[in-house]
C-alpha cells in the first residue's frame, strides 16, 4: 500500500483530465495537494472535492513569475515540496506543418516545454530544501516518433524527455529523483481533439483502446516509490504488460 502522509505534491493541469485524477489519488494516499492550472473555476471544484489538504492556485506555467508564486503558496501553506507533477500540456490546434500558425505552434512550446522548464527551475529549492523529493514529468511516445499534424507536440515531448534526463544528471546526487511517464493514448479531451482532427492512425483509434485517467494517476503515484528508481532519468511506459504490472495495474487484454 502506497502512504504519501505528511508528503505534498503539487500538479500542474490540475483542473481536468489525467491532472485532476492524479491529484485525486494523491490525495486519497495521504498527501497535501497544491492544484495549478489557468482555470480558477476547474481547481477549485476539484480542491473542494478533496479537502482541506489541497490548495488550489491559479497558474499559467508558460508565465515564470506565475509559477514561482505558486511555488510560494505551496511553501506559505504546506512548508515543503516532496512531489512535483508537470502534467500540463497542449496538442491544439493539430495540423500538418505547412497548414501551422506560427504563434500557436509557439504557444505549445511556451506551455510545453517552457512550462515544465520553469516548473522545475521554481520548485528546485522548495525539494532540495526538503531534503529531496521526486519530479514526475509527462511524457509521450510522440517524444521518439514522428507523427503527422504533431510537429510542435513531437518536438515538445522530445524537449521534455531531454529536460527529464538534463535534470536527472544533475540533480540525482543530491536526493532528486526526475523521471518521465509515458502512458501511451488516454481517454481525455486531448484525444478528442485528436479524433477530430483526421489526421494520423492516432485519430482513427477505437475509443475502448485508450486507457483512463484512473490507469495514469495510479502509474503517477507508483513512480514516486523507491521500487521505481530503476526509471529515474528515463520515461517509464504504461504501454507495455510489464510496465502495468510494476505499476500495480493489470494487463490490458
Amino acid at each position: 500500500m502506497i502512504d504519501l502522509a505528511g508528503k505534498t505534491a503539487l500538479v500542474t493541469g490540475a483542473g481536468r483530465g489525467i491532472g485532476k485524477a492524479v491529484c485525486i489519488k494523491l490525495a486519497e494516499l495521504g498527501a497535501e495537494v497544491v492544484l495549478l492550472a489557468r482555470s480558477a473555476s476547474e481547481i477549485n471544484e476539484v480542491a473542494d472535492l478533496i479537502g482541506s489538504q489541497a490548495l488550489a492556485v491559479t497558474c499559467d506555467v508558460s508565465r515564470y513569475s506565475d509559477v514561482q508564486n505558486a511555488m510560494d503558496a505551496c511553501a506559505e501553506r504546506f512548508g515543503r515540496l516532496d512531489i512535483l507533477v508537470n502534467n500540463a500540456g497542449i496538442i491544439d490546434p493539430i495540423a500538418r506543418l505547412e497548414d501551422s500558425d506560427a504563434d500557436q505552434w509557439g504557444r505549445v512550446v511556451d506551455i510545453n516545454v517552457k512550462g515544465v522548464y520553469h516548473c522545475l527551475r521554481a520548485a528546485y529549492p522548495l525539494i532540495k530544501a526538503d531534503g529531496g523529493g521526486v519530479i514526475i514529468n509527462l511524457s509521450s511516445g510522440a517524444a521518439s516518433n514522428a507523427l503527422e499534424g504533431w510537429s510542435h507536440y513531437c518536438a515538445t515531448k522530445a524537449a521534455v524527455l531531454s529536460l527529464t534526463r538534463c535534470a536527472h544528471k544533475e540533480w540525482a546526487e543530491q536526493g532528486i529523483r526526475v523521471v518521465g511517464l509515458s502512458p501511451g493514448t488516454v481517454a481525455t479531451g486531448m484525444q478528442e481533439s485528436i479524433r477530430d482532427s483526421r489526421i494520423n492512425p492516432v485519430s482513427q483509434l477505437d475509443w475502448s483502446s485508450h486507457i483512463s485517467v484512473d490507469d495514469v494517476a495510479q502509474a503517477v503515484a507508483w513512480l514516486t516509490q523507491d521500487e521505481s528508481r530503476e526509471f529515474d532519468g528515463q520515461d517509464f511506459s504504461l504501454k507495455t504488460p510489464e510496465g502495468r504490472i510494476a505499476a500495480g495495474l493489470a494487463p490490458r487484454t
